[in-house]
């Protein structure tokens, strides 16, 4: 199963996501029930959810 996971898991209180891949909660807890295309989709947002973050 491709995972974005790089075993940096802390979840920011202020946004919510994963400070190691950028994914929410909810992603994090349903990950293994989408379909390929969707964990593909997401990822392919999480870099600039990571840049947000570090610019904020």
């Amino acid at each position: 199963m491709t995972s974005p996971c790089v075993k940096t898991c802390q979840i920011d209180g202020a946004s919510g996501l994963c400070m190691g891949c950028g994914r929410t909660l909810n992603e994090i807890a349903g990950w293994g029930g989408l379909s390929e295309a969707e964990r593909l989709a997401i990822m392919e947002t999480l870099p600039a959810r990571l840049a947000s973050e570090r610019e904020s």
